[in-house]
């Protein structure tokens, strides 16, 4: 029996995992799900505990019930609302806390949920991206910023702490049944926004492959870094084909304009620095995840885009 913590585990993903370890492996397995947030429906079996990311009591739970993998799925998206500061706090110092715990515990494996955004937005991003391309993030995107950041800090323990063994997903634009995010909501407008001079390649993942991933990581013994997204890739035009929508095509000089312009009047949160955003997405190459770590994902990017607009009843 293997004593599995789960931070974020009354989020979006952390709600699917758990669901599923309950479900498929509930003889294996005795769960533990931390979270800020009462979950929305507690699942029988799991032990829930009310937990900031950044306590210090993490250490005390994770010694009280002798912890073996921590899924590590605590973080905060982008948003209108997005706190710059707050978001440092949670993504970063949450996440060096989780890791001293794990040390100080004895913890033999941590599974973090990363992203493609830690490779950044740059007009020199590889056609397709490969674990072995740098991680810069963005300096002026706090969210690229800060899972680079995540990422450097868990490249230091695996250096100082070999004994703690490493499973980190880069994963690309999740899309589900249920999912509700920022980014996905630009396809949710009555037209969809493109840069003029840029394609806006957009690699999809389905929701369940993302559980697949970290179930998967949980049971095997192969560790390391691995992007995960679906087969192939869209364009922004190709996108707004599938939804049957007028495609708006704005130059990035003026959107700049119009936004900086928008943050100053306080009509919008966003500057023009959300533009590389849509201008140089990081296109992952799921290479690695098939054939080193062993995954197949279920859906490639267009299967997984169209399950996400059939549900959400997308198409005009």
């Amino acid at each position: 029996m293997r004593n599995i913590a789960v931070t974020g585990g009354s989020g979006y993903m952390g709600s699917i995992v758990i669901q599923e370890l309950m479900k498929n492996h509930s003889n294996e397995v005795r769960v533990f799900a931390l979270d800020i947030r009462e979950p929305h429906q507690k699942i029988p079996g799991v032990s829930y505990h009310i937990l900031d990311v950044r306590a210090p009591e993490m250490s005390n739970v994770f010694a009280e019930n002798d912890i073996h993998v921590v899924v590590h799925l605590a973080a905060v998206m982008p948003s209108k609302k997005s706190d710059p500061e707050l978001e440092y706090a949670i993504d970063v110092l949450g996440t060096k806390n989780v890791l001293e715990a794990c040390v100080k515990n004895n913890v033999e494996k941590i599974v973090v949920s990363s992203s493609g955004a830690a490779y950044g937005y740059y007009a020199d991003n590889p056609q397709w991206i490969t674990e072995n391309d740098t991680v810069r993030g963005n300096e002026r995107l706090p969210y690229s910023r800060h899972k680079r950041l995540v990422e450097e800090m868990l490249a230091e323990y695996r250096k100082n702490h070999p004994t703690l063994q490493q499973v980190v997903f880069r994963i690309g634009t999740i899309v589900g049944k249920n999912v509700s995010n920022s980014l996905v909501a630009l396809f949710e407008n009555k037209s969809v926004l493109a840069i003029k001079g840029s394609d806006s390649r957009f690699v999809f993942i389905w929701d369940q492959d993302v559980c697949g991933c970290i179930v998967q990581a949980i049971f095997s013994s192969q560790t390391g870094t691995f992007n995960v997204a679906g087969d192939g890739a869209l364009t922004i035009y190709e996108i707004a084909k599938i939804l049957n929508k007028k495609v708006k095509v704005l130059s990035p000089t003026l959107l700049s304009v119009a936004l900086r312009v928008g943050r100053w009047l306080r009509v919008s949160p966003y500057g023009p620095e959300q533009i590389v955003l849509l201008q140089y997405r990081p296109v992952l190459d799921n290479n690695n995840l098939k054939n080193v770590f062993g995954y197949i994902p279920q859906k490639s990017s267009q299967e997984a885009f169209l399950y996400y607009v059939e549900q959400k009843k997308l198409r005009r």
